[in-house]
């Protein structure tokens, strides 16, 4: 996922008539404070959408992040802050959520942000007219899954506005780790009036969308690689917001980004791995913790994938340590399963140490065994796929790195993988279409909680790409959902054993777990970095020498 970077843009600076150089940092007597209060920051690849109840990537969710507000607001490692809630109260059953919403909240369009705000945006995502890729995680909510399984009207969903500024939730059952969704984009606010307006282009274009947020997004026409934050001067907390501007450039070439770094013209850079070994020591160097997980999708409605030894012998071919050390590089963590070690603890302990099992390892006699065990089992004397990925220079790197390991360690005479690097958006939509022998694939958690990860690969789930489908795996991430939910402890075991089950049977494959090295200038002030949900939260940034 992308990385943090800051600039400060001194706009006293001097442009000298032709032919001279700009001069950074100059100041001019009379200048605004906030013109140097304008950050510049680099984004590993380009935005899908800014529609919350169609966005579907970590980019994009950081944007909204920043541009709209929910009823809370998550800031560091995740602890939930007010936003459009001035207030909750909760029944002793954790069945009844009442939010009291703050008056004065606006959107930029001078419209009061309202109760009823809510109740019309949870409803269109949940609505399988809108064909939102997100509606599973409303989970919970009173009459959601027979909504979304075409039972039931969107206008019974357990969501109420009682007068304006009181929102009543009802859930059908216990939701542990509800306030962190509330952070979340899928949950935030939108202005019927505005999607009415701007019907299918809503959300495609930064001009047909409308904001409450402590930014409002500009000069973004869906397919282009740079936009505009601007402070919103009708946000409830403005004077909180320092930061007059933001600039966003996409640089899917490390070198790229470090070159605009170095010269002054980004406040922060993506680092390859040898950039990050050259760097490691420099003012600015940090390497950003994050809930991402990088793994193969095996597409199983194809019949060589559906047989689990030739999934295994893949897995097991490819040396995860020299992948993480050599192509990645500095901070890069191996997987001990599908969730993200840091991500969540129990009594103390590590999610992803409990869940650990010996199946990621690099073992190429066991792959060999199993892959010829299984190209004999599906009629096959040799095999042949494409291997999909994105087209940043990481994707790229990642996609050749599983390419040479899987020819030379199973035999160039029995496998033969070809690589399609694609734009993300591309990458996505062929993902989402089951169009793909296998995906290099990645997901960043949307809340601190393992389910976050593991409901992801149930039967029928958005975004089972791969449609790996295990009848026990389902009955323990249901019981981690439904029975054993207020059993912090039971929830907590039910979801170790689908880890292992996942693992074992080599559902998905789990590469690596990334950790991102960049350059941050020092005088970049008061940025979140959260691991899960909206990652980067620059409401309280500001910029200090």
């Amino acid at each position: 996922m992308a990385m943090t970077a800051k600039k400060t843009v001194s706009i006293a600076a001097t442009l000298i008539t032709l032919g001279l150089t700009l001069i950074a940092c100059s100041s001019k007597s009379g200048s605004n404070s906030d013109d140097k209060q304008v950050l510049n920051w680099s984004e590993a690849t380009e935005l899908s959408s800014i529609d919350p109840s169609k966005a579907t990537d970590s980019e994009s969710f950081d944007m909204l992040g920043n541009s709209m507000e929910g009823l809370y607001r998550l800031g560091k490692n995740s602890k939930v802050k007010p936003g459009i809630a001035s207030s909750t109260k909760v029944s002793k059953d954790k069945l009844h959520y009442t939010f009291t919403l703050r008056k004065g909240a606006k959107w930029s369009n001078g419209d009061e942000v309202t109760a009823k705000d809510f109740v019309y945006s949870w409803k269109r995502t949940i609505d399988p007219k809108t064909g939102s890729s997100y509606s599973y995680l409303f989970d919970g909510v009173a009459n959601a899954n027979e909504i979304i399984n075409g039972k039931k009207a969107p206008s019974t969903l357990g969501v109420k506005a009682d007068g304006k500024y009181k929102l009543n939730v009802t859930l059908d059952k216990q939701v542990p780790y509800f306030k962190l969704l509330m952070g979340f984009p899928v949950f935030f606010p939108q202005n019927q009036k505005v999607v009415n307006k701007y019907g299918s282009k809503y959300g495609t274009e930064s001009k047909y969308m409308v904001y409450n947020g402590p930014f409002v997004m500009t000069n973004w026409t869906g397919s282009n690689l740079s936009w505009k934050f601007k402070k919103n001067t009708d946000y409830w907390d403005k004077k909180n917001v320092k930061l007059s501007g933001i600039n966003f450039k996409v640089n899917k070439s490390p070198a790229t980004a470090y070159n605009l770094y170095q010269s002054g013209k980004s406040d922060m850079s993506q680092l390859s791995t040898e950039q990050a070994r050259q760097l490691s020591k420099k003012p600015g160097f940090t390497v950003e913790k994050s809930g991402q997980m990088t793994y193969l999708e095996f597409n199983q409605k194809q019949q060589v994938f559906k047989n689990a030894k030739i999934r295994q012998a893949i897995s097991l071919a490819i040396n995860r340590k020299q992948l993480a050390g050599k192509v990645m590089g500095e901070g890069t963590e191996l997987p001990t399963g599908i969730v993200p070690n840091g991500l969540a603890k129990n009594n103390g302990i590590d999610f992803s140490k409990e869940a650990k099992t010996n199946d990621l390892r690099h073992d190429d006699t066991k792959a060999q065994q199993l892959f010829n065990e299984g190209l004999n089992e599906i009629g096959q004397d040799k095999l042949r796929f494409t291997l999909l990925g994105a087209d940043t220079d990481q994707s790229k790197d990642v996609t050749a790195y599983i390419q040479s390991q899987l020819e030379e360690h199973l035999g160039s005479d029995k496998i033969r993988v070809d690589v399609s690097n694609v734009p993300l958006k591309t990458r996505l939509s062929r993902s989402r279409e089951g169009d793909f022998d296998v995906v290099a694939a990645n997901w960043v958690a949307d809340y601190s909680d393992p389910i976050s990860f593991m409901e992801l690969f149930t039967t029928g789930n958005e975004y089972n790409d791969g449609s790996w489908s295990n009848a026990e795996y389902d009955r323990l991430i249901k019981a981690a959902k439904t029975t054993d939910a207020a059993n912090k402890d039971k929830r907590w075991e039910d979801m170790i054993q689908a880890s292992k089950i996942l693992s074992q049977d080599m559902g998905v494959s789990p590469l690596y777990q990334q950790n991102s090295p960049e350059m941050i200038r020092p005088k970049v002030k008061g940025l979140i970095v959260n691991s899960a949900g909206v990652m980067y939260n620059y409401k309280n940034v500001h910029l200090k020498d």
